[in-house]
């Protein structure tokens, strides 16, 4: 479990740090403060072993270009992984952490692909990566000419370690994609976890006795909320789960993801998207819970007041300790993120004090 985050260089932070970091934790800021940046920073220095989702965030957020002297014509414009949206040479980013067992992290940099011959080509650059630890795994991905990342290299980055990198699930504010969700749940299926799944749609659909994959070719590639049909108490049809309603969607992503991610990371983006307030008291104990029984370290973005009152509730009735939950705040500049515990964060809620 992660109890510090030090941030150089990254996206919009060019020096900053996480402290007291507990197995529950709501990041809250203004807009552009920089909370999805650091879901970002924590899946990638979890997710080792595969640069997969690297290029999962950089299309999601834009940010590729198309060059037709690339391989599938699309590179990821990676100077928006930088500080101030641009490279050169003396480029680099590092995202590092402290846990109770070790020290990880890794150090991304824009280095020349042959340093005696610095001068006679200054475009022939390569991105290399390196890991805490594992000085002589480094990777190095030759750029294109347009100083991009060809999506053909990313792709074929597949590392082995002896130590495995950490399960991280991230839930972007759109939620899990249909594929994914249909993925994730077959994983699930038979094993007691599916019974949470169907616990954490009863949140928001008390009459919902199961729900069940319609796995097909055809659901897993459609964008739509489909691939998935319920049962109710109250009759014997098959009702597809798009038919729900934003939240029981929301919830399926939600509890999928946690349960897919034991002894490792969740990471959500806006937790709050699609839930009523009058359900939020009763995800945060789901996921509370679970992420207790499962050993899962839980990051979440909000904007929310309900979201973060509801999870002092949560907190009121544990007893706190530095491991629990803590509200950290973002604030635009700041080196370093303001920490409420939890006695903090439920006095803060009793007073009427706002965290956000």
């Amino acid at each position: 479990m992660l109890r510090t985050l030090r941030i150089e260089n990254f996206r919009c932070f060019q020096a900053f740090e996480l402290q007291q970091l507990g197995q529950l934790n709501l990041l809250v800021g203004t807009n552009n403060s920089g909370k999805t940046s650091i879901l970002e920073a924590v899946q990638l220095l979890n997710s080792q072993s595969n640069l997969e989702s690297l290029r999962e965030v950089m299309i999601g957020r834009g940010e590729y270009i198309l060059n037709d002297e690339s391989p599938g014509g699309s590179e990821l414009d990676i100077r928006h992984l930088f500080y101030g949206h641009e490279i050169n040479l003396s480029s680099n980013f590092s995202i590092l952490s402290d846990n109770y067992n070790n020290k990880e992290g890794i150090t991304v940099s824009v280095e020349h692909t042959n340093p005696v011959s610095l001068f006679e080509n200054l475009r022939e650059f390569v991105l290399v990566i390196r890991w805490l630890g594992q000085e002589n795994e480094n990777v190095k991905l030759p750029l294109s000419s347009k100083e991009g990342l060809p999506l053909d290299y990313v792709r074929r980055v597949r590392r082995d370690f002896k130590n495995s990198a950490a399960k991280t699930q991230f839930v972007t504010s759109s939620s899990l994609t249909t594929e994914k969700m249909i993925e994730l749940f077959d994983r699930v299926v038979l094993t007691p976890e599916e019974y949470l799944v169907t616990e954490a749609l009863q949140i928001i659909e008390p009459s919902l006795e199961r729900i069940a994959s319609v796995g097909s070719e055809t659901y897993r590639s459609t964008t739509s909320r489909s691939g998935f049909v319920v049962r109710l108490s109250n009759g014997d049809q098959r009702i597809p789960i798009g038919s729900m309603g934003d939240g029981i969607w929301r919830m399926l992503g939600l509890t999928l993801a946690i349960v897919n991610a034991r002894n490792g990371v969740l990471l959500v983006d806006e937790i709050d998207t699609g839930l009523h307030f009058s359900a939020m008291s009763n995800m945060w104990r789901l996921i509370w819970k679970t992420a207790k029984r499962l050993n899962v370290q839980v990051f979440a973005t909000t904007h929310n007041s309900d979201c973060w009152t509801s999870l002092a509730a949560i907190a009121s009735t544990e007893s706190p300790s530095e491991e629990g939950i803590t509200i950290q705040r973002i604030e635009k500049g700041k080196p370093n993120s303001i920490v409420f515990t939890e006695r903090q964060v439920v006095i803060a809620a009793e007073r009427g004090i706002e965290v956000r």
